[in-house]
């Protein structure tokens, strides 16, 4: 007999980061989350974005073993915003077992309906910088990036017989970064820092944090059209950060100023470091932090994680000058792949940016929905 219960303690908050650990012990294309980085996600004191949303975690129970886990999100904001009145269901794991995700997946309806629900999405988290949607194609292509999803076939299947239908997919894309910067790129930068734009580069991690607060203005400011995304508060922007610039390489990451010094675009990057994350397998202690710094010596693909431009210089060819800073750094680092990580099916101008690459499709992602 499956049992639910709503996560109230410590204990079993870590019966919830763990399971997954579990569920997909033998899956070899999984790639695990830091443990602490799970804790600071799902602690109301630490993750802020609690304060306006409110929240449901539950765990399934068989024969004294957990076997589920799935998180419900009522976020006000974003509904309040986008005049929706959705709940979302995310963070849903489970082995093979339709009865298992039945009782999960009808625990959050259920809740959504207590609440006055009108519909209900996901997987999608707070907001799109979670992992969102289940993954459709591209099974045997092992998880690359952070924040991604990396499900089973079978979490679809579950889905879909509880009477989800498509809301939207997402594409990963991946291409050959150029050995030789393609001419066109390089006219039009030239052509944008003689009208007095400036690439910004960084090479230590204290010169990058001045710019995170513009940068996640300008985040707040181009991503309010992006299907799942709501306005950061300037501490949700902080804990967001300080959960992944000490991951990053600062040369990867790029700033375009205009002629006042105003931020008007940037990509952050990073190397491709999931072959370390395996190995360390959620924990940086005593070892795990080795692993990942191996990784990022031994890496030959770049991924593509956050990246803006102000929406107007958008088609002014910012986005070609941010181009030839990453590829140049690239070709430094010996990086001989790009991976775009998730764009929405919407988002026609970075998906033809992506194939103007000769990129192609290797992953695709769904969201689901459902009227409650």
């Amino acid at each position: 007999m499956i049992k639910l219960r709503e996560v109230k303690n410590k204990k079993d908050l870590k019966s919830f980061i763990h399971l997954p650990f579990s569920v997909h012990k033998d899956h070899k294309e999984w790639l695990p989350p830091l443990i602490a980085d799970e804790w600071k996600v799902f602690d109301k004191t630490k993750n802020h974005s609690f304060e306006h949303c409110d929240t449901i975690l539950l765990l399934a129970e068989e024969n004294q073993k957990v076997v589920g886990r799935i998180m419900g999100i009522i976020n006000h904001k974003y509904n309040k915003g986008n005049n929706e009145n959705n709940v979302r269901f995310c963070f849903a794991e489970c082995y093979e077992d339709a009865q298992v995700y039945n009782t999960l997946i009808q625990s959050v309806e259920d809740w959504g309906k207590k609440k006055g629900m009108d519909n209900m999405v996901g997987p999608i988290g707070f907001s799109d910088k979670d992992p969102q949607g289940y993954l459709i194609e591209g099974f045997d292509d092992p998880m690359s990036v952070m924040v991604t999803n990396s499900s089973f076939k079978y979490m679809v299947d579950f889905t879909q017989q509880n009477g989800f239908k498509k809301k939207l997919d997402l594409f990963q894309y991946r291409t050959t970064i150029p050995k030789e910067i393609p001419t066109f790129y390089k006219l039009v930068a030239e052509r944008l820092l003689k009208k007095g734009f400036k690439l910004i580069e960084f090479k230590k991690t204290k010169e990058v944090r001045p710019y995170v607060k513009p940068v996640f203005d300008l985040i707040n400011d181009s991503y309010k059209d992006i299907y799942g995304f709501a306005p950061l508060l300037e501490r949700e922007s902080k804990e967001f950060s300080e959960r992944f610039l000490p991951l990053l390489k600062p040369e990867y990451i790029k700033a375009v100023l205009d002629q006042e010094d105003n931020l008007v675009a940037f990509v952050i990057a990073m190397p491709d470091i999931s072959e370390g994350f395996r190995k360390a397998n959620g924990k940086l202690f005593p070892f795990g932090f080795i692993h990942l710094l191996r990784s990022f010596k031994t890496a030959t693909q770049l991924n593509l994680l956050l990246g803006s431009v102000k929406e107007s210089f958008r088609n002014s060819g910012i986005d070609a000058l941010l181009a030839v800073g990453l590829f140049e750094s690239a070709k430094k680092g010996n990086l001989e792949i790009l991976d775009s990580h998730v764009i929405m099916e919407e988002n026609t101008k970075m998906r033809a940016l992506m194939e103007r690459l000769d990129a192609t499709v290797y992953k695709k992602y769904r969201i689901f929905e459902k009227e409650l």
